[in-house]
């Protein structure tokens, strides 16, 4: 299943460190936490917000 960053939506995220599974981060916008988002169609409207603010 595809993972999403829900601070920009992206699918570009990995854990930090392999081991430390609960610990997540995205390499689009550095987003560093547990929370991670699974629905695709939530992490669309989370990318078309992100996309809205960027200067």
């Amino acid at each position: 299943m595809a993972k999403y960053c829900p601070k920009c939506g992206s699918s570009n995220v990995d854990w930090v460190l392999p081991q430390t599974w609960s610990k997540w981060r995205c390499k689009d916008c550095g987003y560093i936490g547990a929370l991670i988002i699974e629905n695709g169609e939530l992490a669309e409207e989370i990318r078309k917000k992100w996309k809205d603010k960027k200067p």
